[in-house]
């Protein structure tokens, strides 16, 4: 039933007005805050992670509701990017240091970008896309499958390639590669680990852990890596880049250091841009190992 009024849903919210989507997923946003919930309590504590304990709670209240609004709107803008043209894709994002990325594809050495859950990381892939650059990244086989192979076709139809992060026909990190090799460029979403096997990181004074597969992809292909900010402004989405980052050399410490050292630079990264945009950060999963949140 989940399945069905998901896929239900995503064909209605492509067939709406613009305006009455818009006002639907407002709608929507601000009554789940209005009726709150463990996710909503959860994006709660993860913002006040963000801004520190001196903001006033009536703010933060109106940081999660505004929060909730962008999450909102990028469920709803990922529905509709299907019936979206190349140009309208293209005119939806801006990525502030596209110029390096473009060389990157042009030198044929492909780029490793991690990204926040932030912003609308779909719309920037299908950007990506649209360029005409070859883009691979991999995805959380979800449940039911018939979800999880909705959302694989949709970004497939976007221009996409994507693997699964298990029960693929070969392990993910090894096709990576080999894209890599290629001139790929490979967004990977970096401030959440979904394995419990990631590495412990400092992140907004607290310790958590990140999935260690930007880094070492980085290190085992040599590839620039780049942090994304991500966020939204009134009409388009965006992004920007920082870096490349800097890489340990190969002789100065084990691997498992050095992937160490590599993901603290990017939770840095991570950290300053959600800093910045802390409303475009939709975070509404345990993040910390330590205290309530």
């Amino acid at each position: 039933m989940a399945a069905l009024g998901i896929l239900a849903g995503w064909r209605l919210v492509r067939a709406l007005p613009e305006p009455v989507a818009v006002a639907a997923f407002r709608a929507g946003a601000d009554r789940a805050h209005r009726r709150g919930g463990p996710a909503v309590a959860r994006l709660a504590g993860n913002l006040r992670r963000v801004v520190g304990p001196d903001l006033p709670d009536a703010e933060l209240d109106e940081l999660v509701r505004q929060g909730l609004r962008s999450y909102a709107r990028y469920w709803r803008e990922a529905f509709r990017l299907p019936s979206r043209s190349r140009q309208q894709i293209r005119d939806g994002f801006r990525l502030h240091g596209e110029e390096m990325l473009a060389a990157d594809v042009a030198a044929g050495q492909g780029a490793v970008v991690a990204l926040p859950h932030a912003g609308n990381w779909d719309a920037a892939g299908a950007w990506v896309a649209a360029q005409g650059w070859p883009l691979v990244t991999v995805a959380e086989r979800l449940k039911p499958e018939a979800v999880f192979a909705r959302f694989l076709a949709f970004r497939e139809s976007l221009g996409m390639e994507i693997l699964p992060t298990h029960g693929g026909p070969r392990p993910a990190f090894d096709v990576l590669v080999e894209r890599i090799g290629r001139g790929y460029v490979v967004p990977l979403l970096a401030d959440r680990d979904l394995s419990a096997r990631g590495v412990e990181v400092s992140f907004f004074g607290g310790r958590t852990r990140m999935p260690p597969g930007p880094a070492l992809l980085a290190l085992r292909t040599g590839a620039p890596l780049y942090v994304a900010s991500m966020w939204y402004e009134p009409d388009v989405a965006c992004a920007s880049l920082d870096g490349p980052l800097e890489l340990p050399d190969p002789d100065s410490a084990p691997l498992a250091d050095r992937v160490r050292t590599v993901t603290q630079r990017i939770a840095d990264g991570l950290a300053a841009g959600i800093a910045r945009h802390p409303q475009d950060w939709h975070m509404l999963q345990r993040m910390w190992l330590d205290g309530e949140h």
